[in-house]
């Protein structure tokens, strides 16, 4: 599955923004590391996110979120966030929140 270039273009630009950045191909698309743990990436048109515990309920309930699923099975600390909802406002928000769960995990 090819991932949208222009929205990975746009995750990059504001990901470089704080930190050293990372980029590489896995789950079907580009995922962004932050301190060598995943962040987020972008898959076909949408948003990964990597989110907290204790974030996942309220990250749930935002416009176009759902969980990650991978073969059925939700993968806990994961949402998707359909692209249609990532305007730059709501984009920032959902890598901040990325950032700030990879940033609780020790570097790599």
């Amino acid at each position: 599955m090819a991932y949208d270039e222009v929205l990975a273009e746009r995750v990059r630009e504001l990901l470089e923004e704080g930190d050293v950045v990372l980029a590489k191909k896995m789950f079907g698309g580009l995922v962004f590391t932050v301190q060598g743990n995943t962040a987020v990436g972008v898959v076909g048109d949408e948003l990964l996110v990597r989110v907290a515990p204790d974030d996942t309920p309220q990250a749930l309930a935002q416009p176009g979120a759902r969980p990650f699923e991978v073969r059925g099975r939700i993968s806990k600390g994961w949402v998707i966030v359909a692209g249609e909802v990532l305007d730059d406002h709501v984009l920032d928000d959902w890598l901040q929140l990325g950032r700030k769960a990879a940033a609780e995990l020790p570097p790599k």
